[in-house]
């Protein structure tokens, strides 16, 4: 891909299941165009505008189901026009003096940008550089100690200069053609939802989430949450592209983020051990992101309040810092306080029984409050919190990587055995005495039991967890610092 189609923002779509028909026939009012893209499945579509596109020679036909979604700014080497009459796109092509302007205008804009894009990822690396934490001691996994320890290199410019104005990824015409663009390599992980690839764009390795045909719902709650709230943090996965694809007569849904080579912080658990400082900075990050999701911004570009649903340590990825990032949002439900919305979604899929809080168990939850969605992430991060201790060395003693209540429930656990545990007998899952004697596992431990109230408006807040985790990690570096200078 040229760099001019990086900043391809033709058409900015806020994803909310808004598209035009693609078959069969429309409404009185609407018109009928020539329908020439992956989305077609006859050679016309109805819409309120037809439009056509050329993007380096690669044309693109269709119709749009609004004019607040055609947005046609000048780009080198590109060129698009909207039209309003039944097939006015059909004979549309590019101008004869636009053919001959595009490698003077990237000489002219896309190198002083480029020159500028690498300046500003320079100084973003410096600042990362600085700000790093000290070397997560693991075991057998040394690419942990690398200096690079951000998201990979395109994605602050991508966030910077490509995003549609109210998500974290590309333009949305670059996102519907994603698919033909990437090359898989092979895949990294499994599961009840699908797959997941790693693949090549750009030279650049992505992760691309391949959504199997029953968890269609998930992967559209994520496309709209992503495409239609800012999200971008340190501590969430980085988001590129969502695009539809047809593979082998079948289609296909595929999500595009950042690739972080560690996995899931549930594979990472079995073979890794930690340090007390590394399980501070895990626990730490981990909290970030949720506070980052809870937050309600109120700005031009804010963001509602996100409550995660499903947070468990297959959810959450190790990056190669020693921080973690929060991924799958298909479950998540939005909140606005200033206009007092509430969005649950429609997916049918429940969270994962062995992190469900006891209202959920019991079914007493208040469903139309939003806090109390939040209080039921506050229940799984004390739980994945207890899985990163687990795997902490203190004074040469660490214990076996288990999933929380396994001394105590099966592999799969039904809804009713989930239930009489935590509710009806109200168990915790244990804590050993090695925990106790260190000043940062000891402050983990109490923190997780305030996570584990009975009662939801008992636990504490995320930005609360966030606080004294920070306070703690600001306390162990002054110590460091004055051991040094006593040395």
């Amino acid at each position: 891909m040229k760099a001019s189609e990086m900043f391809a923002a033709l058409f900015v779509l806020v994803y909310s299941g808004s598209y035009a028909t693609l078959a069969g026939e429309g409404k009185k009012e609407d018109l009928e165009c020539t329908c020439e893209n992956s989305y077609c499945v006859n050679d016309t579509c109805w819409g309120q505008i037809c439009y056509y596109t050329s993007v380096h020679e690669r044309i693109d036909r269709g119709c749009l189901s609004s004019s607040e979604q055609c947005y046609v700014p000048v780009v080198p080497g590109v060129y698009s026009k909207c039209c309003f009459t039944h097939l006015c796109n059909a004979n549309l092509s590019m101008p004869e003096t636009t053919v001959g302007k595009p490698i003077k205008l990237i000489l002219l804009v896309g190198v002083p940008l480029l020159v500028l894009s690498m300046a500003v990822c320079g100084l973003v690396y410096w600042l990362r550089t600085k700000r790093q934490h000290r070397p997560l001691v693991e075991h057998e996994t040394s690419m942990l100690k690398g200096p690079c320890g951000g998201d990979p290199t395109y994605g602050d410019i991508f966030d910077e200069y490509c995003t549609s104005g109210s998500g974290t990824g590309l333009p949305y015409l670059v996102q519907r053609t994603m698919a033909r663009q990437i090359s898989l390599a092979h895949c990294v992980g499994k599961g009840r939802y699908g797959e997941v690839w790693r693949g090549t764009w750009m030279g650049e390795s992505v992760a691309v989430k391949i959504f199997s045909s029953r968890d269609e719902q998930s992967w559209f709650r994520e496309t709209e949450i992503y495409n239609t709230v800012q999200l971008r943090h340190e501590n969430i996965l980085g988001f590129i592209a969502s695009d539809m694809t047809s593979k082998n007569s079948s289609t296909q849904l595929w999500l595009v983020t950042h690739f972080h080579e560690l996995g899931s912080l549930y594979d990472f658990l079995q073979d890794s051990t930690l340090d007390p400082e590394g399980c501070l900075r895990m626990c730490l990050s981990i909290t970030s992101g949720l506070v980052h999701l809870h937050t309600e911004i109120l700005s031009t570009q804010g963001k509602p309040a996100i409550a995660h649903r499903d947070l468990k340590s297959r959810n959450i990825l190790v990056k190669r810092n020693g921080q973690c990032c929060i991924a799958d949002l298909g479950l998540a439900v939005i909140h606005s306080q200033s206009n007092d919305y509430l969005d649950v979604g429609n997916n049918p899929r429940v969270g994962t029984k062995r992190y469900m809080a006891p209202e959920v168990l019991d079914e007493s939850i208040r469903v139309d409050v939003f806090e109390s969605y939040k209080q039921t992430d506050i229940w799984a991060l004390g739980l994945v919190m207890w899985e990163i201790t687990r795997r902490t060395n203190v004074n040469g003693i660490v214990e076996e990587y288990r999933p929380p209540f396994f001394d105590v429930v099966p592999s799969d656990p039904s809804f009713e055995e989930m239930k009489k545990v935590v509710c009806v007998d109200q168990q915790r899952p244990s804590l050993h005495n090695r925990l106790h004697s260190h000043p940062i596992l000891s402050t983990i431990v109490k923190i997780k039991k305030e996570c584990w109230f009975q009662s939801p408006s008992a636990r504490l807040t995320a930005l609360r967890v966030r606080k004294t985790l920070s306070k703690l990690d600001q306390d162990h570096d002054y110590d460091i610092d004055k051991l040094k200078l006593d040395l």
